[in-house]
C-alpha cells in the first residue's frame, strides 16, 4: 500500500442520488496537492458531505445514483485506495462498529492487516490524541454524542491515512473538546504530512491550520477557491449571503431579553441517567418557565441530553420527579413520563440529537404531515402548515425527497420542523443548530425566538454560545457543580 500524503483530482465531477431530479454536486473541478490542508465550505445542501463520501469511495454503484466526470485519489478511483483514506462522518453513531472503545478504534487497523503487535500502541496514541479519556473496555453505547465523535476520529487516526476526511468533526463537542480535536488533528497532519479535507461550519476554529479554502456553489461548480485570507477577505459578504460562515462576520439578529414566565415544568431532587446503575447528575432542582428559553450547557458527558430527555417525559427519573403545571397536563397526570405519546405530541415536542431517529415517512411533505394528521387536523390546515414550514426553512424544493437523503443541516431543519408542525406548548431540542449554514442558523434561531414570543417554553441543549445569547441567556450549566 502506498504511503505518504495523497493527491486528489476532480474534473467536472458530480453525483445525483437515485430518485432525486437534481444532482447533489455537479461540475466540480480542482486539484489538491499532497499535504494540503483544505477547508471545504458551502451552504447547507451544496454537496459537501456528498463530495467527502465520493472521496472515501462510499457512494455506491448505479443503483444508488449517477456520477459524472472523474474523482481520483493518487490517480485511481477512491474505491481502489483502501487504507489510504480515513473518514469521520457527520453522524457520530454511524461510525461506531464494535461494543467496546478499544476494539472500535482497532477495527480499521485490523481490517488493513496492521501487525497485531502494533495495534495497541496505535489505539492508545489515537485515544490520547483526541482526548477521549475513558477505559478501553468502556461500552461504546455508554458514550455521549461528543465522546462518540472523538471515538470516530480516533478510529480514523489509528489507520494513519494519507488522506484524512472530516465531516463536521467538532459539531457535538464542548469548547474544550473542540480545541482538543482541532489540536489533535493539527498534530497528526504535522507528524504524518497527511492531506486534510475538513467540512466545518466553525470556520474560525480551523482558519489558522488550513492552507486553502474551497467553497462549493449551491448550483454546481465552485463559488471560491484560494488561500484563507483571500477567500474570507475578498468574498466575505458574498459567502455570508450564500449561507457560508465567515470568521468574525456579524450576525444580523436581535437578542431576546431574558424573561421568567410561570413554571410549566419543575424538577425536584432529580437524579438522571440512561441506566439505573449509572447516575450522571443528582439533586437537581430546576424550573422551566413559560414563554422563555432555557439553555442547557456543560461539558460532554455531563448529562445534558439525558436531562433534556427526562424533562421531555422520554426517560424515567432515577430519583426525585419531573412535574408539569396544571395547564399543561390537563387530565393526564402530573408526571410527563406517564403520558402517552399522543398526549406528549401537543404538549412536549422533542428534537433528538440524531435527526434520523424521528423520521417516519418517505418524503419531507409526508414527514411534516405526520403530527398534524395524528391530531385530526383537516387536510387544508395540514397542507398550509406543512407548506409554510418547508418554505420558511428552505426545504420546499425538496418536498418530495426522502428525508434520509438530505444533508446533515437539512435533516436538522426538518427534525425541528416536524415538532413545530404539531404546535406543542413545550419544545425540547438537542443541538438545534447542529450542521447549519449561516442562513439556516439564523432562520432556526429566529423561529425559536418567535415560538417564545408566542408563549412556548423552549429547552435547548447546545454548545453554541451564540444560540444561548440570542435566546435570552437563561442557562442551566451542568458539570461537577450545577448552576442555574
Amino acid at each position: 500500500m502506498r504511503s505518504g500524503p495523497a493527491r486528489v483530482t476532480a474534473e467536472g465531477w458530480g453525483w445525483r442520488y437515485a430518485g432525486r431530479r437534481l444532482p447533489a454536486v455537479s461540475e466540480t473541478s480542482f486539484t489538491i496537492d499532497p499535504g494540503e490542508r483544505v477547508l471545504l465550505l458551502g451552504a447547507s445542501g451544496a454537496g459537501k458531505s456528498t463530495l467527502l463520501a465520493g472521496l472515501a469511495g462510499l457512494l455506491g454503484d448505479a443503483d444508488e445514483g449517477e456520477r459524472s466526470g472523474s474523482l481520483l485519489v493518487d490517480g485511481v478511483l477512491p474505491e481502489q485506495s483502501r487504507g489510504r483514506i480515513g473518514l469521520v462522518l457527520q453522524d457520530p453513531d454511524a461510525g461506531v462498529v464494535l461494543s467496546k472503545v478499544g476494539d472500535d478504534v482497532a477495527f480499521g487497523c485490523e481490517n488493513l492487516g496492521v501487525p497485531a503487535s502494533e495495534i495497541p500502541a496505535r489505539v492508545a496514541d489515537a485515544l490520547h490524541a483526541v482526548g477521549l479519556d475513558v477505559p478501553q473496555d468502556r461500552a461504546t453505547k455508554a458514550l455521549s454524542g461528543g465522546q462518540k465523535q472523538r471515538l470516530a476520529l480516533a478510529g480514523a487516526l489509528a489507520m494513519r491515512p494519507g488522506l484524512l476526511l472530516l465531516d463536521e468533526p467538532t459539531a457535538n463537542l464542548d469548547p474544550a473538546g473542540v480545541a482538543e480535536v482541532r489540536d489533535s488533528v493539527a498534530r497528526v497532519v504535522a507528524e504524518t504530512g497527511a492531506t486534510l479535507v475538513v467540512v466545518e461550519h466553525r470556520t474560525e476554529v480551523w482558519s489558522d491550520l488550513i492552507t486553502r479554502v474551497i467553497v462549493l456553489a449551491a448550483d454546481g461548480g465552485l463559488l471560491a477557491d484560494g488561500a484563507p485570507a483571500e477567500v474570507f477577505g475578498r468574498y466575505a459578504q458574498t459567502l455570508a449571503d450564500a449561507g457560508v460562515w465567515v470568521p468574525n462576520h456579524p450576525i444580523a439578529l436581535p437578542v431576546l431579553q431574558r424573561s421568567e414566565g410561570d413554571p410549566v415544568l419543575e424538577a425536584h431532587g432529580l437524579a438522571i441517567g440512561r441506566e439505573r446503575r449509572t447516575i450522571v447528575q443528582e439533586g437537581l432542582d430546576l424550573v422551566v418557565p413559560q414563554a422563555s428559553a432555557t439553555v442547557i450547557t456543560g461539558p460532554n458527558g455531563a448529562g445534558k441530553s439525558t436531562l433534556a430527555l427526562t424533562l421531555a417525559g422520554l426517560l424515567p427519573e432515577l430519583a426525585g420527579s419531573v412535574t408539569a403545571a396544571e395547564r399543561l397536563r390537563g387530565k393526564s397526570g402530573v408526571r410527563p413520563i406517564r403520558w402517552t405519546s399522543r398526549e406528549l405530541l401537543t404538549r412536549i415536542g422533542t428534537v433528538f440529537q440524531e435527526p434520523e431517529h424521528q423520521f417516519l415517512a418517505q418524503t419531507l411533505h409526508e414527514e411534516l404531515a405526520v403530527g398534524p394528521r395524528a391530531l385530526g387536523w383537516s387536510e387544508a390546515r395540514t397542507a398550509s402548515v406543512v407548506d409554510g414550514l418547508l418554505e420558511r426553512l428552505h426545504l420546499d424544493h425538496l418536498a418530495e425527497a426522502n428525508p434520509f437523503t438530505l444533508s446533515g443541516g437539512q435533516k436538522r431543519r426538518l427534525s425541528v420542523a416536524t415538532v413545530l408542525a404539531a404546535t406543542p406548548e413545550v419544545i425540547v431540542l438537542d443541538e438545534p443548530t447542529f450542521g447549519q449554514d449561516r442562513r439556516g442558523w439564523i432562520e432556526l434561531v429566529l423561529l425559536l425566538q418567535e415560538e417564545v414570543a408566542r408563549g412556548t417554553a423552549i429547552v435547548a441543549v447546545t454548545h453554541d454560545d451564540a444560540v444561548a445569547r440570542h435566546l435570552g441567556d437563561r442557562r442551566i450549566v451542568l458539570g461537577e457543580e450545577v448552576r442555574v
